[in-house]
């Protein structure tokens, strides 16, 4: 069936910064299509950033629970299976969504690897997890943007919002596992950011906008479970709501299309346009 209201699919919508631009996006008028593996609370997986211990506990959080929260601002939710290991499943969910709504309006990568190899050492890290970060934070991303920008480009108008990382523009500030990061992240990172400026020089004149979106230091669910052990302190990131604010902005507001194919840093944009007046931003720059 076809769907008046916009859509936005947004992949890693069970948690964190994803769950957050999903409710800022329906807060904006958006339908949301919800991508991600965890379909219901309490389901496990491995979520170890490390090939040196396993950890299956369930992280809190899932699409069912972020469709509630959707539905209670009044807008439709429509969750999808979407693993980024598994390419069949983008193809799939991106089909789903068409086939139930008619349209994509906005497409958030904000989903990623999540899984050993993050946090080990080059040199302790098996290839096939490289590979692993490859597929899920590039060719995921990549898969997906060419599964909705038809469509898009028949109507005139979309967006793309792609979750970048200073890790692919900077060297760790100390090994992986001890406050930095391993090269399969840093690399990937890398190179998924050169998609917003491809998008925006390719179809920037059939009315698609693209974006690198940088969160900065965010207090994820997953931050506050997993990272500490990594020289990671929750306590001292953002709230996920900052960013939701910037995506929801950048989906719409005509002053948006200034800005296509920029680097966007979530937190000092979010200050200075004042888009989530709750946080107080402190230490923030401009």
């Amino acid at each position: 069936m076809s769907n008046d209201a916009p859509v936005a699919l947004v992949t890693g919508a069970s948690r964190g910064i994803g769950k957050a631009i999903s409710l800022h996006l329906a807060g904006a008028g958006f339908d949301l299509a919800l991508g991600a593996r965890t379909m219901a609370d309490g389901e496990t997986r491995e979520h170890s950033s490390t090939i040196a211990r396993s950890d299956t506990t369930p992280l809190p959080g899932s699409l069912a629970t972020t469709a509630r929260l959707v539905t209670d601002r009044g807008r439709q939710a429509l969750p999808v299976y979407l693993d980024l290991l598994e390419r069949a499943s983008l193809v799939a969910a991106v089909d789903t969504v068409l086939a139930e709504w008619g349209r994509i309006d906005v497409l958030v990568n904000n989903g990623r690897y999540v899984g050993p190899g993050h946090m080990d050492l080059l040199l302790d890290t098996p290839v096939e997890l490289i590979d692993a970060h490859l597929q899920a934070n590039v060719m995921a991303p990549v898969i997906l943007t060419k599964a909705v920008l038809p469509q898009m480009i028949g109507r005139g108008s979309g967006v793309v919002i792609n979750l970048a990382s200073s890790s692919g523009t900077m060297d760790p500030p100390k090994p992986a596992g001890q406050g930095g990061w391993g090269l399969g992240y840093g690399a990937s990172k890398g190179a998924l950011h050169r998609l917003a400026g491809i998008i925006a020089v390719e179809a920037g004149q059939h009315g698609i906008r693209s974006y690198n979106l940088s969160p900065g230091f965010i207090a994820t669910e997953r931050i506050a479970q997993d990272m500490a052990r990594f020289g990671f302190d929750a306590s001292a990131g953002a709230p996920a709501d900052v960013v939701g604010a910037v995506a929801a902005w950048l989906a719409t507001a005509e002053e948006a299309g200034d800005l296509n194919g920029s680097w966007i840093e979530a937190q000092p944009f979010c200050r200075v346009h004042n888009l989530w007046p709750e946080w107080s931003a402190p230490g923030v720059s401009d």
